[in-house]
């Protein structure tokens, strides 16, 4: 599935719609450029270093293909912010893991969430015309992307485990368990920094004074996020074949977090 889905778009060759005053701005503001242009280059190296350590020759070409394609998301975002002035903070250095499976677990398992708020994320804005439509069709493969992204990791996984012995899968499942809790740590140690620095850009204070609102013209609730999160989820994922492996675990807690909302009784928003 994933070397027959592969989409030779080039970045290079990208016609950026050009942008009223006004979606500019809001393009310029959205607090997430410097985050998103680093992770696609530490998901390139993560994904690359493991897939050197792979004797499967089949599996090793996939998950290269899939660090390429990180690196090429990498290139979108360069050229997306520097069509629309955008100014980034200088990249850090980009370093190749110590332990390269640990390294694509926490890379894999972090796309996996980021993604899932990701697809709601950039329906809402599609929605309230945060983004014009010529962008969002612009931008388009790049989110699908991330679709196949997720469901290679996920089939990695059920491949992965099928071919351990028991005693090595105790091993792995305590690997697995370490790195949720590692990436439990990377996301709060996040908000905590979040609006502490003085010197921060643009873009991160814009990020602490409208948070989650700032994609969305109308205010939403968590609950209402959730639900379109789940339904983007869902209705992204669709369309490959239904033998697959799908990411389980956010989907299933952010159903599990609607189950309880529903429990109490909620103010009704427009």
């Amino acid at each position: 599935m994933f070397q027959e889905t592969f989409n030779p778009y080039r970045p290079s060759v990208i016609a950026w719609p050009a942008l009223a005053p006004d979606a500019l701005q809001r393009l310029q503001s959205l607090p997430i450029w410097d985050i998103a242009v680093q992770t696609e280059g530490r998901a390139r190296l993560s994904f690359a270093a493991y897939a050197d350590s792979l004797s499967d020759s089949e599996m090793r070409s996939a998950i290269m293909l899939n660090a390429w394609e990180e690196n090429r998301h990498k290139e979108v975002l360069s050229h997306l912010v520097r069509a629309y002035g955008i100014e980034l903070e200088v990249e850090p250095s980009y370093l190749t893991p110590r332990d390269r499976e640990f390294a694509f677990l926490v890379t894999g398992y972090s796309e996996s969430i980021d993604s899932f708020f990701a697809f709601g994320l950039f329906e809402l804005a599609r929605r309230s015309g945060f983004f014009p439509a010529e962008l969002v069709e612009t931008f388009e493969p790049v989110i699908q992307e991330e679709c196949r992204h997720i469901l290679l990791f996920a089939n990695w996984l059920a491949w992965y485990r099928a071919n351990l012995t028991w005693w090595r899968r105790i091993r792995f499942e305590l690997r697995v368990a370490a790195a949720w809790v590692y990436i439990a740590g990377l996301r709060i140690g996040l908000a905590r920094s979040v609006g502490t620095n003085r010197t921060a850009t643009q873009q991160e204070n814009n990020f602490t004074v409208n948070g989650a609102q700032a994609v969305a013209a109308v205010d939403i609730g968590f609950l209402d996020l959730m639900q379109v999160c789940l339904q983007e989820n869902d209705r992204r994922l669709a369309g490959y074949d239904a033998r697959l492996c799908r990411p389980t675990r956010v989907p299933a807690l952010a159903r599990f977090v609607l189950a309880v909302g529903k429990l109490w009784p909620r103010k009704k928003r427009p």
